[in-house]
């Protein structure tokens, strides 16, 4: 097998290194790709400078070979494997020393970028004289190991302050993103942005330029305001929750602005080995594993016919029908425009429709503010929607989603008049989010093509989509889908049909345990300060709001029904409703809490409601219990087959639910306490 870094010197002296791994799509750095980069570099050292070679070598260029990916940084499978932090500190000081040896080269270095350039790959970028990078939507560029746990530990923490500025590269790693090859450009991260197509071409022209002019001088960056720290440091706690990353980053920045670079890559590396043999970092990565394998999901376990023969990429669907223009409705209508789908959107009510196109086309305005589409695109893909009250017009439809109330009998009704409506080849899907398929199915003709798809809200920013089975779901049709999924851009979890599925069931029970804390005279701002500083984005209480009070009233009574041995609802929710409290759904203003003004303050008309003594308990005690009302609940999930591993489960509550990623999942968390 080829080497995964090559080199060459071309006729006007200019020296190519060249990364393409040939194991794999893209190139990471590991221990076989770091040896052939470092053989690579002093190759060309050996033939840099006067009187060491007949056509000495000028400047180095990097490049890729690789389509869409210049670097992915390091392999995690290589760190994660790391033993101990003693072991993850001499990584960090290697592959320092393999850039330092590229920043060593008596000759000026330039990166040439075009693809990801993530982590390590931005790393070695750094330690070059000059970047620059190709225009295209796939170049993407920076330093995320902040979200993986880690800090960056092959120069880029010390390197990025001093080449942009202390507050600049502060901001640009604790977002832990990626950025466009422009704001790259503009934030300082790389020299120049040229078109993909003349990439290599101007990155000769800038290594020649250089050997003849040297290198440019580059203006002393800002220094940081004297209370910079203190107050990055609060901003990251409130952020991370405690993790132990941003801090041991910080440090390294404040201390090494005042070292030599080598003390400074010295305590980078000593941050980076601490940091990387930590629970939070193994945690983080294991969540990327769980992620990666998501996308990678397949139907096998499922089904003991073989998988039909492949299709060609692309959507199977391109008609998509959604029956409902309520708020799941509206944002799956516009998710699949987006995506390149013709849609039909059919209401009963035209007023109903009127209103989803004013919310449609306000979220293809958010999309065009945040960058994530053009404004030409929103407006092609605007103009791809149609909307109609008659399910007759879904006959040249190639999937239809039902997307209308939480009720049996109307989900019922509607699956066998489109059964009878579209074509016999056309796959109809529920989005409810508890109810068991078979039961919406029943009287509909063809039940073999009939699935769950349940989106989440809002649709446009949850990548979960549980793709939900029922017995009389063929593999034809879960093929289709699951490809559908993955066109969409979700990540799939495929779940037996069941009631609640995975994330409705475990979520509610968790949700129903928070509000008979409540009722039992637990503070509601205890609740929910207890289950953040737990990890949680927002706790329980706020999170009913957000969802809707009519929402988990309605599912509480639904997990009632069908678990009426184990599931002892809270009545906190039904008597909100009665007082018009509805959270903070569809324009609402209170329920937990009040939200005037835009100012989120807890509401003093629960005192109506609320027990007439109040409960102390720790905030452990109270992360022990709801956790372990989930963690038990997922356990029976799982003994009942409803999904296939604690993975899937980890996954889905990771992507559908908010579980705290840094904890590595609800039943990676069990196991680990000994609960699973």
């Amino acid at each position: 097998m080829s080497s995964p870094v090559s080199h060459a010197v071309d006729a006007d002296g200019i020296g190519w290194i060249t990364l393409d791994d040939p194991a794999g799509r893209a190139n990471v750095f590991n221990p076989a790709t770091q040896a052939a980069l470092r053989a690579a570099t002093a190759a060309l050292a050996r033939s840099t400078g006067s009187g060491q070679a007949a056509a000495p070598v000028k400047a180095v260029v990097v490049i890729s070979a690789k389509e869409k990916i210049f670097i992915a940084g390091a392999d995690l499978k290589w760190l994660s494997r790391l033993p101990d932090a003693a072991a993850a500190a001499q990584a960090a000081r290697d592959g320092q020393e393999l850039f330092n040896q590229l920043a060593g080269l008596k000759v000026p270095v330039v990166c040439a970028i075009h693809g990801a350039c993530a982590g390590g790959g931005y790393e070695l970028a750094l330690a070059c004289a000059w970047r620059i990078a190709s225009d295209a939507k796939e170049t993407l560029i920076g330093l995320p190991e902040v979200g993986l746990g880690l800090i960056p530990g092959w120069g880029g923490s010390v390197r990025l302050p001093r080449l942009i500025g202390v507050p600049a590269a502060v901001e640009h790693i604790l977002k832990a993103a990626l950025v466009p090859a422009a704001q790259a450009l503009a934030t300082g991260l790389v020299d120049e942005v040229v078109p993909a197509a003349e990439l290599k071409a101007r990155a000769k022209a800038a290594a020649l330029r250089l050997a003849a002019g040297g290198l440019p001088a580059r203006p002393a960056p800002p220094a940081a305001p004297t209370d910079f720290f203190a107050g990055q440091r609060r901003l990251a706690a409130a952020r991370y929750r405690g993790q132990p990353a941003p801090a041991a980053f910080l440090e390294v920045v404040e201390q090494g602005a005042s070292r030599s670079l080598d003390q400074a890559l010295a305590l980078e590396a000593e941050k980076f080995g601490s940091v990387a043999a930590g629970e939070v970092a193994k945690n983080l990565m294991h969540v990327f594993f769980l992620k990666d394998a998501g996308r990678k999901a397949n139907l096998d376990a499922w089904f003991t016919e073989p998988a039909p023969p492949v299709e060609p990429s692309g959507s199977p669907f391109q008609i998509i029908g959604i029956v409902g223009a309520g708020v799941m409705g509206t944002g799956i209508a516009q998710w699949c425009a987006t995506r390149g789908c013709g849609v039909m959107l059919c209401d009963s009510e035209r007023p109903v429709l009127e209103n989803a196109i004013k919310v449609i086309r306000a979220l293809f305005d958010d999309m065009i503010k945040r960058g994530q589409i053009t404004h030409p695109a929103a407006h092609k893909a605007m103009g791809s929607i149609g909307v109609t009250t008659s399910l007759e017009d879904f006959d040249g439809c190639d999937i239809v989603i039902e997307a209308i109330v939480e009720d049996v009998a109307a989900k019922q009704k509607l699956f066998a008049e489109l059964s009878r409506i579209v074509q016999p080849d056309c796959v109809l899907a529920s989005n409810t989010s508890a109810l068991p398929i078979e039961e919406l199915s029943a009287g509909a003709h063809g039940p073999e093509r009939i699935l769950g798809l349940h989106f989440f809200n809002p649709v446009g920013r949850m990548p979960l989509v549980e793709l939900v089975l029922a017995p009389q779901t063929n593999r034809a049709t879960a093929e289709q889908a699951l490809t559908f999924v993955r066109t969409l851009g979700k990540t799939p979890v495929i779940c037996r049909s069941s009631p609640g599925f995975l994330v409705t069931r475990v979520l509610f029970f968790y949700l129903n345990e928070a509000c008979r804390l409540w009722e039992q005279g637990v503070p509601a701002e205890v609740i929910d300060r207890a289950m953040r500083d737990w990890g949680w984005p927002m706790g329980p209480l706020r999170l009913i709001d957000e969802v809707g009070v009519d929402v988990s009233d309605f599912i509480y009574h639904e997990m009632k029904h069908y678990y009426p041995d184990r599931f002892t609802g809270a009545t906190i929710c039904t008597r909100m409703l009665a007082a018009g409290l509805k959270g903070r759904k569809n324009g609402a203003g209170s329920g937990f809490y009040t939200y005037a003004g835009g100012k989120e303050t807890l509401n003093p008309g629960l005192a109506l409601f609320a027990p007439t003594e109040t409960t102390t308990m720790e905030p452990s005690a109270i992360a022990d219990r709801l956790n372990g009302v989930m963690i038990e609940e997922t356990k029976r999930v799982l003994a009942e087959g409803v999904l296939k591993g604690p993975d899937d489960a980890d996954l889905a509550l990771l992507l559908g639910a908010g579980f705290p990623a840094f904890r590595g999942g609800l039943m990676r968390y069990a196991q680990s306490m000994g609960t699973a």
